[in-house]
């Protein structure tokens, strides 16, 4: 019997807003551990927690971006469960009342189809106290840190409609795209501020009916979402196979074993209304400024490309698949630079010298107009491109101009005809062979010829010029 998988993913959010959910401490993780908390964040009675507007409007920008249905009404309820980072109780989180509905996600299949992928709901919910695991002596012990708890999260639950782990990494790519481009959350899984859980079952392939599923829970990577459900899949199939029973609980992803372990039976606590959070109502006008503020997003922005700059479905893709990316892009071609030629410079030089320095596009010195004048002396035929490279590589410790460094370091092209015959005529009276193999009908010879008079030239020199004057030569 062929077999289907099943998969369902949570996914938390941490939202960037200036302050934690419900009160005024900073939302960052502190230096030290209980650096950065307050009465409200270590949930002591009688500290009343207050919404943080900011954490309302972000998380609403959030479901925007996610095609979501913002509810009118929006309500808090007591997410009840026993453990050391929650000692209070219980979590505050919108089980009854969330406060987006639906949604959708597309992303593209394995065959290059597009695919839509829809949402349950997203709703808001405090975050937990972090446990720290240490060893004094022979005993382990855990201590509570509190500086995470009341950090603001929005959890994103699809439907159970991903069928592979390909569908389950793209999803996950797709919604990190477009929340980033909203500004509201870094999305980095590496870092925590965005966690996912997955939720696997299998079926007999062809059928709709939803069987016994395992959750996945401690995957730091898109790769390790793809390589635990892999991985589960399998182990299911073998189960079913050898008639043991799938049994409802949490496992763990072991990325160094590559294999999921059991953790724990599953737990749902109750979940009650929250009385000391009123419910938020939300008015159609607030709404409608919302939605005015919302981005161009992913999508519409590579559409737009294809339109108004005739790049190619993939370029376009890339040039949009960052919002930071995207403005760096249309700022270079406002610039005066032709389309397809800046978005080749970026995607070929720009991204991998900002990787092989170790940038980002929000920290670099490299300006949309020192690139620009870069691609502009490329286009005039001042420079190279290798003496383009150079220029680009002098750009990550100096903050002169193109035009400047070229000067400054001698990367002007030469193009002086008198002074590119004479090195051309050295280079056929040194290379005899490869003069013979080009008259001999190896026209391939002449690349050879064109790289020594670059090398006699320090890489000054103009390759289309060498080219001609060879051609020329050997006529």
């Amino acid at each position: 019997m062929k077999h289907e998988a099943v998969i369902g993913l949570e996914i938390h959010i941490q939202l960037n807003s200036a302050t934690k959910m419900f009160c005024d401490c900073a939302n960052r993780p502190g230096n030290d551990p209980n650096t950065n908390i307050c009465p409200v964040c270590l949930w002591m009675p009688g500290a009343l927690p207050v919404l943080s507007r900011e954490v309302l409007e972000k998380a609403t920008m959030t479901c925007l971006a996610l095609n979501c249905d913002i509810q009118s009404e929006s309500a808090f309820d007591q997410k009840v469960y026993y453990y050391p980072d929650l000692p209070k109780g219980f979590q505050l989180s919108q089980a009854h009342k969330p406060l987006a509905r639906h949604g959708w996600v597309e992303i593209q299949d394995e065959e290059g189809n597009p695919k839509k992928l829809r949402l349950h709901h997203v709703h808001m919910e405090e975050d937990v106290a972090r446990l720290v695991h240490e060893t004094e002596g022979r005993v382990p012990i855990s201590l509570v840190d509190f500086n995470r708890a009341g950090t603001p999260l929005v959890e994103v639950v699809t439907e159970p409609e991903m069928r592979t782990p390909y569908d389950a990494m793209e999803f996950l790519k797709a919604i990190r795209n477009q929340v980033r481009y909203t500004g509201c959350a870094e999305c980095s899984m590496e870092s925590g501020t965005m966690r996912c859980d997955a939720n696997i079952s299998i079926r007999p392939a062809g059928t709709d009916q939803l069987n016994t599923k395992v959750e996945i829970k401690n995957m730091n990577s898109v790769h390790h979402v793809g390589d635990a459900i892999a991985y589960e899949i399998k182990r299911q199939i073998k189960s079913v196979k050898n008639n043991e029973p799938i049994v409802l609980h949490t496992r763990l992803w072991d990325p160094e074993k590559h294999v999921t372990t059991a953790m724990r039976a599953k737990f749902e606590g109750p979940c009650i209304p929250d009385p000391s959070v009123p419910t938020i109502a939300l008015t159609k006008t607030w709404l409608k400024e919302m939605k005015s503020s919302l981005p161009e997003m992913p999508d519409q922005k590579v559409k737009r490309f294809v339109k108004d700059y005739s790049l190619i479905h993939d370029e376009a893709v890339l040039m949009g698949s960052e919002r930071k990316l995207s403005e760096f892009f249309e700022s270079v071609v406002k610039l005066g630079v032709q389309a397809r030629m800046a978005a080749g410079w970026i995607a070929t030089q720009f991204l991998p010298a900002l990787k092989k320095h170790g940038e980002s596009l929000k920290d670099t010195r490299i300006t949309p107009e020192r690139f620009a004048g870069l691609i502009k002396m490329v286009e005039k035929g001042d420079i190279n491109s290798n003496s383009a490279k150079s220029v680009l590589e002098k750009f990550f410790n100096t903050d002169g101009t193109a035009e400047q460094i070229v000067e400054q370091f001698g990367f002007r092209q030469v193009s002086d005809t008198d002074e590119l015959e004479k090195i051309v005529g050295k280079i056929l009276s040194d290379n005899v062979s490869a003069v013979e193999n080009y008259k001999n009908g190896n026209k391939k010879s002449i690349g050879f010829l064109v790289g020594q008079a670059m090398k006699a030239s320090r890489g000054k020199a103009n390759p289309k010029l060498v080219q001609q004057i060879i051609k020329n030569q050997l006529a």
